[in-house]
């Protein structure tokens, strides 16, 4: 039997985290808000907790998987917190995307309560957990990051140490902005060969091997060619990634305008009612109106 560990936030990514770590053996206690999804993982064996403090119990390492720093920080530090239940030492893995200065001033108050913080921000969504095959990026010390290696490993087909605390944050950040864009020009070129009558569905195949060729291309060209919009991510959490890169890119003093613009229509598409829809969903933007497509 594998290390005992706390899960907190069984949505759509914790839940494929849990889901993979049970099936490698791992004892697991799982709190979330939301009974029903705490419920999916204790079918699969996983015990369920009353608070964060209680999954953190005996627990060697605790990960977190939620949606904004706010509610990382309330997971942690408030009442019926991880900081309650966890003994001295227990690493702390946040999986959540949030700002990298917020999570250097989450690592600080861990320290000061003798637990290690590891931002582990990943690239891969739900299918690549569940095989254990997502990109991990992390930020913390060198000695926090290898042990966080330990869990990660099961979970991750690459995990690389960026560097400080914030620095996996950073670059998932970086990966967003990848992300975004390839998103966008990918729904842009798909509606051009829908309008020109070639067969979309063919273009991965086409492009195999070549320059324009990607893992987000082979994956989402034949689900925008199809509308097929099922569900592994949200395009709401897409814009609050953007809007973290913006407040980065400002203090930085970079220059950014195709972001700008990126973020600028997946607001758009959040305002059309669009926001809890797969990212596959950006091709609503392109469609218009009057196509025969």
């Amino acid at each position: 039997m594998g290390e005992t560990l706390g899960l907190i936030g069984a949505g759509a990514m914790g839940g494929a985290i849990g889901t993979r770590l049970l099936e490698t053996g791992h004892r697991l206690a799982v709190f979330d808000l939301d009974p029903e999804k705490v419920a999916a993982l204790v079918d699969k064996g996983a015990v369920a907790a009353g608070s964060a403090a209680e999954a953190a119990r005996g627990a060697g390492f605790v990960i977190t998987s939620l949606n904004s720093a706010q509610v990382v920080e309330r997971a942690a530090f408030g009442p019926g917190g991880i900081v309650e239940g966890a003994g001295a030492g227990t690493v702390i893995i946040d999986m959540s995307s949030i700002d990298p200065g917020a999570t250097r001033r989450l690592a600080e108050r861990a320290a000061a309560a003798g637990l290690a913080w590891v931002d582990s921000p990943l690239s891969g969504g739900a299918p690549k957990a569940l095989t254990g095959e997502l990109t991990l990026m992390a930020g913390g010390t060198e000695e926090d990051v290898a042990r966080a290696h330990e869990v990660l490993r099961h979970v991750a087909a690459n995990y690389t140490h960026m560097g400080p605390s914030g620095a996996g944050q950073t670059t998932k950040l970086i990966n967003q902005v990848l992300c975004g864009l390839g998103f966008l020009a990918v729904a842009e070129a798909t509606q051009l060969a829908l309008d020109a009558g070639v067969d979309a569905e063919k273009i991965p195949q086409a492009l195999k091997g070549g320059r324009a060729d990607s893992a987000l291309l082979q994956e989402y060209l034949p689900r925008f060619a199809t509308r097929d919009y099922r569900r592994t991510g949200r395009i709401d959490n897409m814009v609050k990634d953007l809007n973290a890169v913006n407040d980065l890119a400002r203090e930085t003093g970079t220059s950014m305008p195709m972001t700008a613009l990126c973020g600028e229509i997946h607001r758009m598409l959040v305002a059309a009612g669009l926001g809890g829809e797969d990212q596959a969903a950006v091709m609503e933007f392109f469609k218009g109106a009057g196509r025969s497509t």
